[in-house]
């Protein structure tokens, strides 16, 4: 099976399988039921005219395949450097509004709705300027830059009655979906502990992307870029490698564990930790920055399990994605390729342990045992050790995820990763920040959505 999108699986409604087996396992095909797109062209005021504010590689993915859903129009972008504006054109015409002041576009009323892919730090005012002037919008994780942003981000959802949908992408997987249904129903027993990683090897996936040879003050709008950033002078790596700065990102907690959390939180439905421990340090990226490159935590959660999540970009590959359920029956593990579940029966009798004691009492014992548990020779049919669900070839969560966000706003029904939910995500993501700061444990209160 090919290498899926990096950020999952993707939405269904129901899921279809089809069981193949194998000697003591199965192994089930996951298919998300099929969504036929309409094949006439659709009317005039059924099209949804979309614009992209902060236009780098995150917010021209989310674009381009918000574009391909029939019926969607992108008519504006805006971004701080030139070469991304030029680069917008040359994707969606010449035509299209390419603008430095998301303003220009928040003030069309011919637009409809917006994907906000800019820096962490900009994504609070984005999402509540663009709501309050009538847009819906698409907000990539992580919602929130401060913990301040979440209420605020609410806040205007709420009173101003748009569509929302945060870019967590497994919160639309069918394959987290199916691994939230086996939970539910036993299949691996009581849940007590979670481990979930995102483990890294290259300079790409440690933030070092490219900067353009033509990156100036002149092609970028650096002070219009800094906006609530302390006020520094320009500087090429802080604009294009944004991530390495906590003034402006969230580090391995805002980029990639957010990601984990939000898959935990769907396939457990839960709403988020109490308490978190984090530790890590800058150990081999060491250009500057100033947040980890390696990052531990572990997690508490209410409903009587625990969770530990890492990032490593040292070691385990040029990427490692993972998440492991372990309950009093068995485990179930989510990786690129689906959800298998192990299981091992439970013991039917404590055993007994004799060797250190008399030879005399070691007698007794065994003879009292065995009245108690005689020998029994197993019979019926083989047990089915390991149940394996995999995705279809090519799947990928990130059309669905965005589908559903079209399809909420063309029906004004609810998305499946609203800012509530988003904020439970990466409030708790970002608890690994704060603990790692301070160096204490860092206390939440998930149904509250605040800090303690």
């Amino acid at each position: 099976m090919t290498r899926m999108d990096r950020r999952g699986f993707l939405k269904s409604g129901s899921i279809a399988t089809v069981a193949t087996y194998f000697t003591g396992s199965t192994q089930t095909h996951l298919m998300a039921t099929p969504q036929p797109e309409p094949a006439q062209a659709v009317g005039a005021n059924d099209h949804i005219q979309i614009a992209l504010i902060g236009a780098g590689g995150q917010g021209q993915s989310d674009t381009k395949i918000a574009a391909s859903i029939p019926g969607v129009k992108v008519v504006a972008a805006a971004d701080c450097y030139t070469g991304c504006l030029e680069h917008a054109k040359e994707l969606w015409g010449n035509d299209i509004l390419a603008t430095r002041d998301y303003n220009e576009i928040l003030a069309r009323r011919d637009i409809d709705a917006v994907v906000i892919g800019t820096p962490d730090h900009w994504h609070m005012q984005a999402a509540v300027d663009s709501m309050n002037a009538g847009k819906d919008v698409y907000c990539e994780k992580p919602m929130i830059h401060l913990y301040s942003d979440g209420p605020k981000i609410i806040d205007a959802w709420r009173k101003t009655g748009r569509i929302m949908q945060v870019g967590s992408q497994r919160v639309s997987s069918i394959v987290d979906k199916k691994a939230q249904e086996l939970l539910a129903a036993g299949a691996i027993g009581t849940l007590n502990m979670v481990n979930v990683w995102y483990d890294r090897n290259s300079a790409q996936g440690a933030w070092e992307y490219t900067v353009p040879y033509d990156a100036s003050p002149e092609t970028c709008d650096w002070q219009r870029w800094l906006g609530t950033a302390p006020k520094i002078p320009f500087n090429p790596e802080h604009f294009f490698q944004w991530r390495k700065w906590k003034a402006y990102g969230s580090g391995v907690a805002g980029d990639l564990f957010v990601h984990l959390f939000s898959g935990v939180h769907n396939i457990t439905r839960s709403k988020g930790p109490v308490r978190a421990q984090s530790t890590g340090g800058i150990r081999y990226w060491k250009d500057g920055r100033d947040v980890p490159d390696v990052m531990m935590s572990l997690y508490d959660y209410a409903q009587g399990f625990n969770l530990s999540v890492r990032t490593n970009f040292v070691d385990g590959g040029s990427e490692s994605v993972g998440l492991v359920f372990t309950g009093s029956e068995g485990s179930m593990s989510i990786g690129d390729d689906g959800v298998k579940i192990s299981r091992v029966p439970r013991e039917t009798q404590p055993g007994v342990r004799t060797e250190p004691f008399s030879l005399p009492i070691q007698k007794h014992m065994l003879e009292l045992y065995r009245e108690k548990y005689p020998v029994t020779h197993p019979t019926g049919p083989v047990l089915m050790a390991d149940e394996r669900y995999v995705a279809p070839e090519g799947y990928s969560d990130h059309y669905h995820h965005i589908k559903n966000w079209i399809e909420a706003i063309r029906s004004r029904q609810p998305v499946v990763e609203d800012p509530v939910y988003g904020f439970r995500a990466a409030g708790a993501a970002l608890l690994s920040n704060l603990s790692f700061e301070t160096g204490q444990p860092a206390r939440w209160d998930p149904e509250a959505m605040k800090l303690l």
